[in-house]
Protein backbone atom coordinates (compact mmCIF):
# COMPACT_ATOMS: atom_id res chain seq x y z
CA UNK A 1 0.00 0.00 0.00
CA UNK A 2 1.48 3.35 -1.59
CA UNK A 3 0.39 6.54 0.94
CA UNK A 4 -1.67 9.08 -0.94
CA UNK A 5 -3.81 12.02 -0.10
CA UNK A 6 -7.74 12.01 -0.89
CA UNK A 7 -9.80 14.90 -1.24
CA UNK A 8 -13.27 14.65 -1.78
CA UNK A 9 -14.52 18.23 -3.33
CA UNK A 10 -18.33 19.46 -3.51
CA UNK A 11 -18.00 21.41 -6.78
CA UNK A 12 -16.16 20.93 -9.98
CA UNK A 13 -14.86 24.46 -9.34
CA UNK A 14 -12.96 22.93 -6.28
CA UNK A 15 -11.41 19.47 -8.13
CA UNK A 16 -9.85 21.25 -10.43
CA UNK A 17 -8.38 23.67 -7.71
CA UNK A 18 -7.13 20.67 -5.94
CA UNK A 19 -5.84 19.11 -8.86
CA UNK A 20 -1.59 19.51 -8.26
CA UNK A 21 0.38 19.74 -11.28
CA UNK A 22 3.46 18.96 -9.00
CA UNK A 23 2.38 15.44 -7.92
CA UNK A 24 0.84 12.36 -9.55
CA UNK A 25 -3.09 13.03 -9.17
CA UNK A 26 -5.90 11.76 -11.07
CA UNK A 27 -9.55 12.09 -10.35
CA UNK A 28 -11.61 9.29 -9.11
CA UNK A 29 -14.87 8.11 -10.86
CA UNK A 30 -16.25 4.58 -10.22
CA UNK A 31 -12.25 3.14 -9.94
CA UNK A 32 -13.21 -0.24 -11.45
CA UNK A 33 -10.13 0.68 -13.52
CA UNK A 34 -7.60 3.06 -11.83
CA UNK A 35 -8.05 0.99 -8.39
CA UNK A 36 -6.86 -2.24 -10.12
CA UNK A 37 -3.88 -0.40 -11.26
CA UNK A 38 -2.75 0.84 -7.81
CA UNK A 39 -3.45 -2.75 -6.90
CA UNK A 40 -0.82 -4.04 -9.13
CA UNK A 41 1.31 -1.04 -8.10
CA UNK A 42 1.03 0.12 -11.52
CA UNK A 43 -0.47 3.50 -10.74
CA UNK A 44 0.91 5.14 -8.15
CA UNK A 45 -0.99 8.28 -7.43
CA UNK A 46 0.13 11.12 -4.87
CA UNK A 47 -3.57 12.43 -4.90
CA UNK A 48 -7.16 11.15 -5.45
CA UNK A 49 -9.88 13.59 -6.66
CA UNK A 50 -13.24 11.61 -6.11
CA UNK A 51 -15.35 13.03 -8.67
CA UNK A 52 -17.82 10.60 -8.20
CA UNK A 53 -20.26 12.14 -7.19
CA UNK A 54 -20.25 15.90 -8.90
CA UNK A 55 -23.41 16.91 -10.41
CA UNK A 56 -22.91 15.78 -14.32
CA UNK A 57 -25.35 12.87 -13.90
CA UNK A 58 -28.21 13.67 -15.88
CA UNK A 59 -28.64 12.96 -19.49
CA UNK A 60 -30.08 15.84 -21.28
CA UNK A 61 -31.64 16.87 -24.62
CA UNK A 62 -29.31 19.60 -26.59
CA UNK A 63 -30.63 22.23 -28.47
CA UNK A 64 -29.68 20.87 -31.95
CA UNK A 65 -31.43 17.54 -31.32
CA UNK A 66 -28.95 15.55 -29.60
CA UNK A 67 -27.81 14.66 -25.86
CA UNK A 68 -25.53 15.36 -23.30
CA UNK A 69 -24.49 12.35 -21.40
CA UNK A 70 -23.33 13.34 -17.89
CA UNK A 71 -19.46 12.28 -17.13
CA UNK A 72 -20.08 11.10 -14.26
CA UNK A 73 -23.43 8.58 -14.77
CA UNK A 74 -22.87 5.09 -14.29
CA UNK A 75 -22.46 3.23 -17.60
CA UNK A 76 -25.43 1.25 -17.00
CA UNK A 77 -28.25 3.97 -16.27
CA UNK A 78 -26.60 5.66 -19.51
CA UNK A 79 -26.77 2.63 -21.44
CA UNK A 80 -30.51 2.02 -20.29
CA UNK A 81 -31.52 5.14 -20.43
CA UNK A 82 -34.93 6.05 -22.55
CA UNK A 83 -33.41 8.55 -25.16
CA UNK A 84 -30.21 6.37 -25.65
CA UNK A 85 -32.21 3.43 -26.40
CA UNK A 86 -34.11 5.50 -28.57
CA UNK A 87 -32.29 7.73 -30.34
CA UNK A 88 -28.86 5.76 -30.16
CA UNK A 89 -29.52 2.37 -29.94
CA UNK A 90 -25.94 1.59 -31.07
CA UNK A 91 -24.60 3.39 -28.08
CA UNK A 92 -26.29 1.01 -25.95
CA UNK A 93 -25.37 -2.09 -27.78
CA UNK A 94 -21.52 -1.55 -27.35
CA UNK A 95 -22.23 -0.21 -23.45
CA UNK A 96 -24.29 -3.45 -22.72
CA UNK A 97 -21.11 -5.61 -24.32
CA UNK A 98 -18.52 -4.58 -21.65
CA UNK A 99 -17.82 -6.13 -18.22
CA UNK A 100 -20.30 -7.11 -16.18
CA UNK A 101 -24.10 -5.63 -14.82
CA UNK A 102 -22.19 -4.84 -11.59
CA UNK A 103 -19.07 -3.12 -13.05
CA UNK A 104 -21.22 -1.17 -14.96
CA UNK A 105 -23.17 0.01 -12.25
CA UNK A 106 -19.85 1.70 -10.93
CA UNK A 107 -18.07 2.78 -14.31
CA UNK A 108 -18.66 6.44 -15.25
CA UNK A 109 -19.01 7.70 -18.47
CA UNK A 110 -15.97 9.96 -18.24
CA UNK A 111 -14.21 7.09 -16.74
CA UNK A 112 -14.47 4.79 -19.65
CA UNK A 113 -12.81 7.17 -21.93
CA UNK A 114 -9.84 7.17 -19.34
CA UNK A 115 -9.65 3.70 -19.18
CA UNK A 116 -6.08 2.35 -19.33
CA UNK A 117 -4.55 0.02 -22.04
CA UNK A 118 -5.18 -4.11 -20.83
CA UNK A 119 -2.01 -4.64 -22.74
CA UNK A 120 -0.03 -7.74 -19.96
CA UNK A 121 3.35 -6.14 -20.42
CA UNK A 122 1.30 -2.27 -19.01
CA UNK A 123 0.33 -4.70 -15.99
CA UNK A 124 3.08 -6.82 -15.54
CA UNK A 125 5.57 -4.36 -13.56
CA UNK A 126 8.78 -6.56 -13.86
CA UNK A 127 8.49 -6.30 -17.80
CA UNK A 128 9.62 -3.01 -19.99
CA UNK A 129 6.66 -1.09 -21.03
CA UNK A 130 6.97 2.81 -22.10
CA UNK A 131 3.74 3.24 -21.22
CA UNK A 132 3.89 2.90 -17.46
CA UNK A 133 7.39 3.35 -17.34
CA UNK A 134 8.82 5.99 -20.57
CA UNK A 135 12.42 4.58 -22.16
CA UNK A 136 12.05 1.07 -20.53
CA UNK A 137 11.35 -0.33 -23.95
CA UNK A 138 7.78 -1.97 -25.68
CA UNK A 139 8.10 -5.50 -24.55
CA UNK A 140 4.88 -6.44 -26.79
CA UNK A 141 7.01 -5.32 -30.01
CA UNK A 142 8.92 -8.44 -30.46
CA UNK A 143 6.91 -10.87 -27.61
CA UNK A 144 3.39 -11.57 -26.87
CA UNK A 145 1.88 -9.43 -29.28
CA UNK A 146 -1.28 -11.85 -30.56
CA UNK A 147 -3.95 -9.09 -28.70
CA UNK A 148 -1.78 -5.83 -30.26
CA UNK A 149 -2.47 -3.11 -32.38
CA UNK A 150 -2.50 -3.09 -36.43
CA UNK A 151 -3.01 0.34 -37.18
CA UNK A 152 -1.29 3.59 -35.83
CA UNK A 153 1.34 1.70 -33.50
CA UNK A 154 4.91 2.81 -32.94
CA UNK A 155 8.25 1.26 -31.92
CA UNK A 156 7.22 2.72 -28.72
CA UNK A 157 3.96 1.37 -27.96
CA UNK A 158 1.76 -1.66 -29.67
CA UNK A 159 -1.24 -1.33 -27.04
CA UNK A 160 -4.57 -1.44 -27.84
CA UNK A 161 -7.67 0.75 -26.31
CA UNK A 162 -9.39 -1.26 -24.42
CA UNK A 163 -13.16 0.35 -24.53
CA UNK A 164 -16.47 -0.71 -26.40
CA UNK A 165 -18.12 2.06 -25.44
CA UNK A 166 -16.02 4.49 -26.95
CA UNK A 167 -15.99 2.82 -30.51
CA UNK A 168 -19.23 3.37 -30.79
CA UNK A 169 -18.96 7.29 -30.07
CA UNK A 170 -16.48 7.70 -32.51
CA UNK A 171 -18.64 5.87 -35.00
CA UNK A 172 -21.45 8.55 -33.52
CA UNK A 173 -18.96 11.34 -34.48
CA UNK A 174 -19.57 12.52 -30.58
CA UNK A 175 -17.57 15.49 -29.13
CA UNK A 176 -16.40 15.42 -25.16
CA UNK A 177 -16.71 18.52 -22.93
CA UNK A 178 -13.92 19.54 -20.84
CA UNK A 179 -13.31 22.39 -17.67
CA UNK A 180 -9.89 23.72 -17.17
CA UNK A 181 -8.85 25.25 -13.62
CA UNK A 182 -8.98 28.87 -14.87
CA UNK A 183 -13.11 28.49 -15.37
CA UNK A 184 -12.48 28.38 -19.03
CA UNK A 185 -13.99 24.59 -21.06
CA UNK A 186 -13.34 23.43 -24.40
CA UNK A 187 -15.25 20.39 -26.44
CA UNK A 188 -13.23 17.99 -27.63
CA UNK A 189 -14.04 16.02 -31.38
CA UNK A 190 -14.29 12.24 -30.15
CA UNK A 191 -11.76 11.62 -33.05
CA UNK A 192 -9.43 14.25 -31.42
CA UNK A 193 -9.34 12.96 -28.03
CA UNK A 194 -7.70 10.02 -28.00
CA UNK A 195 -4.45 9.86 -29.30
CA UNK A 196 -2.03 7.45 -31.36
CA UNK A 197 1.39 6.36 -29.53
CA UNK A 198 4.40 7.97 -31.42
CA UNK A 199 7.21 8.55 -28.98
CA UNK A 200 5.08 9.67 -25.89
CA UNK A 201 2.46 6.12 -25.34
CA UNK A 202 2.22 7.34 -21.92
CA UNK A 203 -0.11 9.74 -22.82
CA UNK A 204 -3.26 8.41 -24.41
CA UNK A 205 -5.27 11.43 -24.70
CA UNK A 206 -5.23 14.76 -25.75
CA UNK A 207 -6.28 16.11 -22.59
CA UNK A 208 -4.46 19.05 -20.46
CA UNK A 209 -3.01 18.33 -17.14
CA UNK A 210 -5.97 18.98 -14.43
CA UNK A 211 -8.75 18.79 -17.35
CA UNK A 212 -11.97 17.60 -15.66
CA UNK A 213 -14.30 15.86 -18.34
CA UNK A 214 -17.90 16.73 -17.70
CA UNK A 215 -20.27 15.40 -20.75
CA UNK A 216 -20.16 14.00 -23.97
CA UNK A 217 -22.25 15.20 -26.34
CA UNK A 218 -23.83 13.45 -28.80
CA UNK A 219 -25.27 14.69 -32.21
CA UNK A 220 -28.74 14.88 -33.41
CA UNK A 221 -29.42 11.02 -34.31
CA UNK A 222 -28.66 9.58 -37.37
CA UNK A 223 -28.72 6.03 -37.16
CA UNK A 224 -31.50 5.33 -35.09
CA UNK A 225 -32.88 2.07 -37.32
CA UNK A 226 -30.23 0.62 -38.93
CA UNK A 227 -27.08 -0.24 -36.20
CA UNK A 228 -25.17 -2.92 -35.02
CA UNK A 229 -21.81 -3.65 -32.86
CA UNK A 230 -20.30 -6.91 -33.55
CA UNK A 231 -17.71 -7.45 -30.70
CA UNK A 232 -15.82 -10.93 -31.44
CA UNK A 233 -13.97 -12.18 -28.03
CA UNK A 234 -13.11 -15.58 -26.57
CA UNK A 235 -15.90 -15.76 -24.82
CA UNK A 236 -19.41 -14.37 -24.49
CA UNK A 237 -19.29 -12.09 -21.14
CA UNK A 238 -16.48 -10.29 -18.95
CA UNK A 239 -13.99 -10.52 -21.46
CA UNK A 240 -12.27 -7.87 -23.76
CA UNK A 241 -13.03 -7.85 -27.96
CA UNK A 242 -10.22 -9.15 -30.07
CA UNK A 243 -11.91 -7.08 -32.27
CA UNK A 244 -15.14 -5.21 -32.92
CA UNK A 245 -17.21 -3.17 -35.12
CA UNK A 246 -19.22 -0.23 -34.76
CA UNK A 247 -21.79 0.28 -37.53
CA UNK A 248 -24.51 2.63 -38.15
CA UNK A 249 -26.15 3.60 -41.31
CA UNK A 250 -28.85 5.65 -42.74
CA UNK A 251 -30.91 4.55 -45.76
CA UNK A 252 -33.42 4.82 -47.85
CA UNK A 253 -34.47 1.70 -49.61
CA UNK A 254 -31.56 0.00 -50.12
CA UNK A 255 -29.73 2.66 -50.82
CA UNK A 256 -26.95 3.83 -47.92
CA UNK A 257 -27.20 7.80 -47.79
CA UNK A 258 -24.86 8.03 -44.97
CA UNK A 259 -22.46 5.93 -42.62
CA UNK A 260 -21.25 5.73 -39.35
CA UNK A 261 -18.02 3.61 -38.78
CA UNK A 262 -15.52 2.45 -36.18
CA UNK A 263 -13.40 -0.59 -35.09
CA UNK A 264 -12.26 -1.45 -31.44
CA UNK A 265 -8.87 -3.38 -30.36
CA UNK A 266 -7.26 -2.65 -33.00
CA UNK A 267 -5.08 0.93 -32.44
CA UNK A 268 -4.51 2.69 -29.72
CA UNK A 269 -7.46 4.23 -29.89
CA UNK A 270 -11.10 3.47 -31.80
CA UNK A 271 -10.28 3.25 -35.45
CA UNK A 272 -12.31 5.78 -37.14
CA UNK A 273 -13.09 4.60 -40.81
CA UNK A 274 -13.84 7.66 -42.49
CA UNK A 275 -12.96 6.48 -45.93
CA UNK A 276 -14.83 3.72 -45.46
CA UNK A 277 -18.13 5.92 -44.64
CA UNK A 278 -17.45 7.45 -47.86
CA UNK A 279 -16.97 4.55 -50.04
CA UNK A 280 -20.34 3.39 -48.69
CA UNK A 281 -22.20 6.84 -49.31
CA UNK A 282 -24.63 6.20 -52.21
CA UNK A 283 -23.86 2.52 -53.21
CA UNK A 284 -26.52 -0.34 -52.70
CA UNK A 285 -26.37 -2.71 -49.48
CA UNK A 286 -25.21 -5.67 -50.64
CA UNK A 287 -22.66 -8.49 -49.34
CA UNK A 288 -20.51 -7.41 -52.43
CA UNK A 289 -20.45 -3.86 -51.18
CA UNK A 290 -19.72 -4.90 -47.53
CA UNK A 291 -16.94 -7.00 -48.57
CA UNK A 292 -15.31 -4.30 -50.49
CA UNK A 293 -15.32 -1.63 -47.56
CA UNK A 294 -13.70 -4.34 -45.32
CA UNK A 295 -11.00 -4.43 -47.73
CA UNK A 296 -10.48 -0.82 -47.99
CA UNK A 297 -10.84 -0.76 -43.97
CA UNK A 298 -7.82 -3.33 -43.66
CA UNK A 299 -5.45 -1.95 -46.98
CA UNK A 300 -3.22 -0.34 -44.76
CA UNK A 301 -2.97 -2.23 -41.58
CA UNK A 302 0.61 -3.46 -40.27
CA UNK A 303 0.37 -6.56 -37.99
CA UNK A 304 2.94 -7.71 -36.10
CA UNK A 305 4.07 -10.70 -35.68
CA UNK A 306 1.50 -12.60 -34.07
CA UNK A 307 -1.43 -10.86 -35.06
CA UNK A 308 -2.18 -11.12 -38.45
CA UNK A 309 -4.88 -13.32 -37.81
CA UNK A 310 -6.85 -9.83 -36.74
CA UNK A 311 -6.79 -8.15 -40.32
CA UNK A 312 -8.73 -11.01 -41.66
CA UNK A 313 -11.05 -11.31 -38.26
CA UNK A 314 -11.23 -7.90 -38.54
CA UNK A 315 -12.84 -8.06 -42.35
CA UNK A 316 -15.56 -10.68 -41.36
CA UNK A 317 -16.44 -8.72 -37.87
CA UNK A 318 -17.04 -5.81 -40.33
CA UNK A 319 -18.90 -7.46 -43.13
CA UNK A 320 -21.22 -8.84 -40.19
CA UNK A 321 -21.47 -5.64 -38.81
CA UNK A 322 -22.94 -4.06 -41.70
CA UNK A 323 -24.70 -6.88 -43.21
CA UNK A 324 -26.75 -6.89 -39.64
CA UNK A 325 -26.96 -2.99 -39.63
CA UNK A 326 -28.41 -3.00 -43.03
CA UNK A 327 -31.08 -5.99 -42.23
CA UNK A 328 -32.60 -4.26 -39.17
CA UNK A 329 -35.93 -2.28 -39.98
Amino acid sequence: MRPFQFHCPSSAAEALQKHSRDQKTHYLGGGTNLIDLMKEDVERPDHLIEVADLPFKEITQTANGGLMLGATLNNNKTANHRLVRKNFPLLTMAMLSAATEQIRNMATNGGNLLQRTRCPYYFETSMPCNKREPGSGCGALNGANSKSAIFGWSESCVATHPSDMCVALAALNAKVHVEQADGSSRVIPFTEFHRLPGDQPEKDTNLETGELITGIELPKSEFPDHYYYYKVRERSSYAFALVSAAVGLQMQGNTIIKAGLALGKVAHKPWKLENVERFLEGKEASLSTFEAAAELAFEDAQPLSKNEYKIELGKKTLVQALVRAAARS
